[in-house]
C-alpha cells in the first residue's frame, strides 16, 4: 500500500463530512482544502551580513523539508542601506504530500512548543480565505538544532485555501486540528 500523510488521510475521512455537514455542501467538491502553504522569513541584517542568508536557507530547508530560495529586494532603499538585488529574505512553498506533513509537525510537535502558548490568534484571515500565521522563533521546530543557529529569527505561515471566506476557512484550519484561541470557547 502506498504511503498517505496522516492529515491527508483526515481531511477525507473526518473533515469533508464534518465541513459538509456544517455549512450544507451537496458535494463532496463543495468542500474547502488547503491549496498550499507558504513559509516565508525577513532576514533584514543580510544587508550587512551575507552569511544570515545562508543559514536562514539551510534552517527553512530543513523546517520545511523542501529546498528553500532567498528573496531579492526589487528596488534600492537608502534608509535601510538597501540596493536591488541584494538577498534579504528565505521562502519556500510547500504543497501536497509534503504540505500535510509539515502541517502535522506544526500542530503536533511546533506549536505545543511555544512558551506561555494559548492557542493562535483567529485574526490572521485576509477576507478571502487565506490566513497567516506569525511565529517569533524557529526554534520551535524540533529539527532545528540550538547550538548551530547563529540568530533567533521569525517567520511567517500562510495557509492559501480554496475558501471562499474567512468563516469557512477557519471552521476547515479548525477541523485540521489547528489550536485557535476562542475556538474552545465557541465549541
Amino acid at each position: 500500500m502506498a504511503y498517505s500523510p496522516r492529515l491527508k488521510d483526515k481531511y477525507s475521512a473526518d473533515v469533508v463530512p464534518a465541513l459538509q455537514k456544517k455549512f450544507g455542501y451537496s458535494s463532496s467538491m463543495q468542500v474547502p482544502k488547503i491549496k498550499k502553504i507558504c513559509l516565508n522569513q525577513g532576514v533584514g541584517d543580510a544587508v550587512s551580513d551575507k552569511k544570515l542568508i545562508e543559514g536562514a536557507i539551510k534552517e527553512m530547508t530543513t523546517i520545511s523539508g523542501q529546498k528553500a530560495v532567498a528573496t531579492i529586494s526589487k528596488k534600492d532603499i537608502s534608509n535601510f542601506k538597501l540596493r536591488k538585488g541584494v538577498p534579504i529574505g528565505v521562502r519556500v512553498t510547500l504543497r501536497g504530500d509534503t504540505m500535510y506533513e509539515f502541517l502535522d509537525r506544526l500542530i503536533s510537535v511546533a506549536l505545543p512548543r511555544i512558551r506561555d502558548f494559548r492557542g493562535i490568534n483567529e485574526k490572521g484571515f485576509d477576507g478571502n480565505g487565506n490566513y497567516t500565521l506569525g511565529v517569533t522563533e524557529q526554534i520551535i521546530f524540533p529539527e532545528i538544532d540550538i547550538e548551530k543557529i547563529n540568530k533567533i529569527m521569525g517567520m511567517d505561515i500562510t495557509f492559501v485555501t480554496s475558501a471562499a471566506n474567512d468563516d469557512e476557512a477557519l471552521a476547515l484550519l479548525a477541523e485540521f486540528g489547528l489550536p485557535f484561541r476562542n475556538q474552545a470557547k465557541k465549541a
